[in-house]
């Protein structure tokens, strides 16, 4: 595919041409080399002309254009456009100048002020970084766009005009339709548009996914097209349940500027507070589910690095909710670092490590250290690896192949609740991260207002299970224990049960799977002190629980390494099957 299929840019040379696929009357875009992209239906198009019998435009000398009998000349643009009315769409100077849309009065080759220009700002975080300047003839001529600057590195068009957390918030599909949907609703709530067109809007989405999740309610109003509709859909799909509407654009109308144009404002208002909630379909009739349900996908699963788990649980799935508890000081995050560095190596997929308890650093030093099997976080042991030796680690874990597959949450210290639960559904979404770690759930308690503990854990483990059922991520949760009655506690090797989870049965619940460690630091004998115990208590998916795996911490490495299963089979592995799963 040529580079020009993948970016609108320069290098289209012939625009708005009708779509062999799709039967768009307006949607492709040429490149040099007769190549074309349709940005209705998102398709590639090799040798553009010859497919569809459309005559070729022939070049000239300077910037004359030929193209079936007419001329269409080259705009000269000046360096600085003025704030005014843009007439032929009927958007008045005030909205124009909210949105920072300059219009520049240009003139072809020849002198004559035949041609008009709009600019559109893209900004990220508040600094320029792009313009999209569009070209308008006499009606029935020529148009096409020009791009300067990287607008794939900007926000939706407009998102820097307003402020998170509103009420209301319209995505629409243009910038024309942004001007227009605004100033119908009053100039009163926050329009945005997406940047590159149906075919791109989950992309855009995507990237500014934190700016449009904070809104309590997302009106998607892209055009009446079927491209359009499929990609409201689309992205609705991106949003919390219940957040997203759909506004169909009436009939007789193809998009907010047109109605704009026709004086359609009242009907458009209409259509605007009637939109309805997003909900997919979801309601089947089994009778005719046969098919589908014997041809269904299966749900691989990703073997865990240790055989005494996989043998029992079948590995890890997406989707599913694991939660690792243990005593203070057991080695849970030394289980998850491990869990972190296999799914880096092993699979394909994008990581998202939520630490709460460790900055950023710490975090890239644990896994660092998992792959040079040595304890990298200890200063005196970085200093015996050079320079070049760590580049290699890192490069390995985080670049080449690796590169933008591990995510970590950067809190420094500060955190409320919705804050983490916005980069987490980010890391999912956004990021495109499978797999979820969160290290751990006491400290999203802590994070909340909520001051019953229970209370506080029930609500943050129903939103987590949601995430994973609605996302299909697989998420790995750390949670304490209780403190035990008697004179043993944790630390000293008491069998673990789910009765001991700290603070609410729901972790127990809400799990797909419960892992337990279990250690006695305190023992006198050196090797029972750095073995770890992994108890499954519980599994939804096999329902297979009890002792599953013995692993031994090696204090020159800090690895954990699992003892052969032969080497207790005589163990007590018949816990009670527990009524949570």
């Amino acid at each position: 595919m040529s580079e020009g299929a993948n970016k609108m840019n320069t290098e289209f040379v012939d625009f708005h041409k009708p779509c062999p696929v799709c039967n768009s009357s307006d949607a492709c875009s040429v490149n040099e080399d007769g190549s074309a992209k349709c940005f209705s239906c998102n398709t590639f198009i090799q040798d553009y002309y010859n497919k569809t019998g459309e005559d070729r435009p022939m070049k000239q000398q300077g910037t004359v254009t030929k193209l079936k009998d007419k001329q269409h000349y080259a705009l000269e643009v000046p360096r600085n456009g003025i704030f005014s009315k843009i007439d032929h769409r009927n958007i008045a100077e005030k909205t124009a100048r909210k949105y920072g849309v300059k219009v520049i009065n240009g003139h072809d080759v020849r002198g004559k002020p035949v041609i008009k220009a709009q600019v559109f700002p893209y900004y990220s975080d508040n600094k320029l970084t792009a313009t999209k300047v569009k070209t308008e003839t006499a009606p029935g001529t020529k148009k096409d766009f020009r791009i300067t600057g990287e607008i794939s590195e900007s926000g939706l068009f407009g998102e820097q005009l307003f402020k998170s957390k509103g009420k209301y918030l319209t995505i629409v599909e243009g910038e024309f339709d942004a001007l227009a949907a605004y100033e119908m609703l009053g100039s009163k709530w926050p329009v945005v548009s997406i940047k590159t067109g149906a075919a791109g809007a989950v992309r855009d989405i995507k990237n500014s996914l934190e700016f449009v999740e904070s809104f309590d309610t997302v009106v998607i109003c892209f055009d009446r097209d079927k491209a359009g509709q499929e990609a409201a859909k689309k992205v609705a799909r991106l949003l919390t349940p219940n957040k997203a509407k759909i506004m169909r654009i009436p009939n007789g109308y193809k998009d907010a500027n047109d109605m704009l144009i026709e004086g359609a404002k009242s009907a458009y208002n209409q259509s605007w507070w009637e939109a309805k909630t997003y909900t997919p379909s979801g309601v089947i009739n089994v009778s005719d589910f046969k098919n589908k349900f014997m041809n269904r996908e299966k749900k691989p699963s990703v073997p865990y690095p240790y055989a005494g788990l996989n043998k029992k649980l079948y590995g890890l799935r997406q989707g599913e909710l694991v939660t690792f508890t243990g005593g203070t000081g057991l080695g849970k995050s030394s289980v998850t670092r491990e869990l972190e560095h296999w799914l880096i190596k092993n699979t394909e997929d994008n990581v998202g490590i939520i630490a709460l308890e460790e900055d950023p650093n710490r975090t890239i030093s644990g896994i660092l250290s998992i792959e040079a099997n040595a304890r990298l976080y200890i200063d005196q042991e970085l200093e015996r690896f050079s320079k070049e030796e760590l580049d290699n680690y890192f490069d390995i874990l985080y670049n080449g192949d690796n590169e933008n597959r591990v995510w970590i949450h950067a809190h420094f210290g500060a955190n409320s609740i919705e804050d983490i639960f916005s980069k987490l559904r980010y890391m999912i979404v956004g990021c495109g991260c499978k797999w979820i770690v969160v290290d751990h759930l006491h400290m999203l308690v802590s994070a909340t207002i909520e001051g019953d503990e229970r209370r506080a854990i029930d609500s943050i483990m129903t939103r987590l299970r949601s995430i994973c059922e609605e996302t299909g991520a697989g998420m790995i949760l750390v949670s304490h224990l209780r403190r035990v009655d008697g004179n043993k506690g944790h630390e000293n090797g008491v069998q673990v049960s789910l009765s001991h989870l700290r603070g609410s049965q729901s972790i127990a619940q809400l799990s797909d799977c419960v892992i337990a460690l279990e250690r006695n630091q305190q023992a006198d004998d050196p090797e029972e002190a750095n073995t770890t115990q992994l108890r499954v208590l519980k599994s939804r998916y096999t329902g297979d629980v009890g002792l599953a795996a013995k692993l031994v911490y090696d204090r020159e490495t800090g690895r954990l390494k699992e003892k052969p299963l032969e080497d207790f089979e005589g163990d007590d592995n018949d816990l009670e099957f527990n009524d949570y799963a």
